[in-house]
């Protein structure tokens, strides 16, 4: 029988998944810590909101993804015959050593800090070129107009996926991601024809540019694969799709809602533009307020385990808050403030240990580009109707926020 604590943990999490609490989930995470750094649902699951333990959990190589389970338990134990399930979760983001391991290292070389770092002309001839478009239009949605533009642009080149096809993929990723948040069979069924589209997109680039290559990432990794060694077909394709998808939902997500945090506090947005030095710690203070991910699900002790002071017993679920983590105030002074000269521990935003965001530092320029750019290019930049959130918590983000431009610098 749970616990008077166990059914009150249910009772937040279960408003965790509300629109309001998918919204804004901090409040409802304060109620959460005064458990303690972790607690336990109804059904053994540990839920951890506080930060060392949930940076011991998500750098402990130990806990293994199950998805098998979950999928089972929500109704889909047919999962890889259901394109939307089988495209998301036969991919790198959750499996285990050494296919992890194996699939990992094939695309890593192309998101090294210094591979990344080549990339800062092109972020910032993109992002001028944004900003011109923006210029004059009086009042424009951020999202549409740079938000989303600029990272599918980047990882579009990087990846080799040609300008034109670029935007199409928006309302694709976001109806197929869906999954991660939702597993209801109209959730399910709207992403297997959404990742359909994509696979079989993709699956034709794959067989053009094995025709006729291109110096783009696509290109390197098709000629690489096959029989012989590197990926088969479908794993071509799916790593494809994840890494196109990634390289821009989560980026995405970093700019909206770093952007309205600044319109939020005017203040910081003019440190930011008096002194664009502070881009480094300015991006790290935002990923940490109001991260683009938010909660990591589906981790699994395979036996029993000691992780810091805590000991999981085999087979418990763990549900890692990143969001939560974020703003521990045993941790981050003044948690709820936002200061963009913050120094201290780095934000769990993107992981850790190794599933740790391969995409993490070409987020990290582009959001160190971008807002610098955009405070300096606008200094009237405010917020202009209300933001809508996206329907999800584990890709947390908007699509949609009116901004004003107003004169340009």
């Amino acid at each position: 029988m749970a616990t008077d604590t166990e059914t009150r943990v249910a009772q937040v999490v279960a408003a965790l998944t509300e629109p309001a609490g998918k919204a804004d989930p901090y409040p409802l995470y304060r109620v959460l810590r005064e458990f303690g750094p972790a607690t336990q649902l109804p059904d053994g699951t540990l839920v951890v909101s506080g930060y060392r333990l949930a940076t011991a959990l998500v750098r402990d190589h130990r806990l293994l993804k199950r998805l098998e389970r979950t999928l089972a338990a929500a109704g889909f134990p047919d999962w890889q015959q259901r394109p939307g399930l089988r495209l998301v979760f036969t991919s790198m983001l959750v499996r285990n050593p050494p296919d992890h391991t194996r699939l990992r290292r094939l695309v890593s070389g192309s998101f090294t800090a210094r591979r990344v770092a080549g990339l800062r002309a092109a972020i910032e001839r993109i992002s001028a070129e944004l900003i011109a478009e923006m210029s004059g239009s009086g009042t424009v949605d951020f999202v549409d107009a740079f938000a989303f533009p600029l990272p599918v642009t980047v990882i579009g080149e990087l990846l080799g996926v040609p300008a034109p096809d670029r935007a199409r993929f928006q309302p694709l990723v976001r109806t197929w991601t869906a999954v991660l948040d939702r597993l209801d069979e109209d959730t399910v069924a709207a992403a297997d024809t959404a990742a359909a589209e994509i696979a079989d997109y993709l699956s034709d680039l794959v067989v053009r540019r094995r025709a006729q290559p291109r110096d783009d990432l696509l290109s390197a990794l098709a000629a690489e694969s096959g029989p012989e060694g590197g990926l088969d077909d479908d794993e071509l394709v799916t790593m494809a799709a994840l890494l196109f998808a990634a390289g821009f939902e989560t980026t995405t997500g970093l700019l909206a809602n770093g952007l309205r945090a600044l319109l939020d506090h005017p203040d910081q947005a003019r440190a930011l533009r008096a002194d664009p030095d502070l881009a480094v710690t300015a991006t790290e203070e935002l990923l940490r307020y109001d991260s683009p991910v938010q909660v990591l699900t589906s981790r699994t002790a395979p036996e029993e385990l000691r992780i810091g002071d805590r000991v999981l017993p085999a087979g418990q679920r763990v549900i890692t808050l990143l969001g939560a983590a974020n703003r521990d105030p045993e941790v981050f002074d003044d948690p709820d403030a936002l200061r963009l000269d913050r120094a201290g521990e780095p934000p769990l935003s993107f992981g850790g240990g190794l599933h740790y965001c391969l995409g993490a530092p070409l987020a990290r320029l582009e959001g160190q580009v971008a807002f610098p750019a955009l405070l300096r290019a606008f200094p009237d930049l405010a917020q202009a109707g209300p933001a809508v959130s996206r329907a999800g918590l584990a890709l947390h983000g908007l699509t949609k926020l009116p901004v004003a431009v107003g004169r340009t610098h």
